[in-house]
């Protein structure tokens, strides 16, 4: 009985999967930008429901939420929907995504729940999972940044650091996509330990700010190494690239502020 319920459960997981890769290669073909951010745990939960034969309608206004808050536009997300439309209704073949074939329902409800997160005030404090500085938190460090910067007559470049370290979990879902992020934030706090402003943009993307002289660069070389140390040391994670790299600020705040839009997709 045992065997059998565990054979099910490895199909299961098997029809998930094969699922998740034909929705997010049907989405990269209608033109989502950034691979690294697809893979959210709600896609997940959106196709378990397909699977099951459920209704989507919660699943994907989860979706739709998740997808404002990593910072997806409108048409992306529609865009997204579109190509899981067109992989439900086609099971077995390559699929070319027509957002107009996508059922109102569907897409009234997703939109719905996009434009709700989008608009929704922000949170500033620590990210729940990580316990990182959130990316809200960020935006209003980045303010104080920049206005104290021009209160001494110079630019935020030239008084501070700013380090991004991002993991390639574009091939990883679930409990590993998880445990990666846990694992990335644990590291940074070891390594950048000295009151620099260490914020979570997404699940797999984290930007540090540090005050210049105060040894950034060799922190964050220390930093990739004991990232990847750990990710190999596990072998549920093991193959997560992890790329670490110094990121110029830009010359006035509002600039900054579409640098970490960018840097949130991956």
């Amino acid at each position: 009985m045992n065997c059998e319920r565990e054979q099910a459960l490895q199909h299961t997981s098997s029809r998930l999967g094969s699922l998740r890769d034909r929705w997010r290669s049907a989405s990269a073909a209608a033109g989502w930008r950034y691979p690294g951010d697809w893979a959210v745990p709600e896609v997940d939960t959106v196709c378990a429901a397909a699977l099951a034969g459920q209704d989507l309608a919660e699943a994907l206004s989860a979706l739709g939420r998740a997808r404002a808050r990593a910072g997806a536009t409108l048409p992306e997300t529609l865009a997204d929907l579109a190509a899981l439309h067109a992989v439900l209704t086609v099971p077995h073949e390559l699929v070319s995504p027509n957002p107009d074939a996508t059922p109102a329902a569907l897409l009234r409800r997703t939109a719905e729940s996009w434009a709700e997160a989008a608009t929704a005030p922000a949170e500033c404090g620590a990210d729940p999972l990580t316990g990182l500085s959130t990316a809200a938190y960020l935006r209003v460090r980045v303010g104080e940044m920049y206005r104290e910067a021009r209160r001494a007559g110079t630019t935020a470049g030239d008084r501070f650091s700013a380090v991004v370290i991002s993991l390639d979990l574009s091939a990883t879902s679930g409990w590993s996509r998880l445990m990666a992020s846990v694992l990335l934030a644990e590291c940074l706090r070891e390594v950048f330990d000295g009151g620099e402003t260490v914020a979570a943009l997404g699940s797999s993307v984290v930007l540090v700010i540090a005050r210049r002289g105060d040894g950034v660069g060799h922190r964050a070389a220390a930093a990739r190494h004991r990232v990847a140390s750990a990710l190999m040391a596990d072998p549920a994670l093991v193959g997560i690239g992890v790329r670490v790299r110094g990121q110029v600020l830009p010359g006035s705040e509002e600039e900054a502020r579409e640098m970490l839009r960018e840097l949130a997709r991956g």
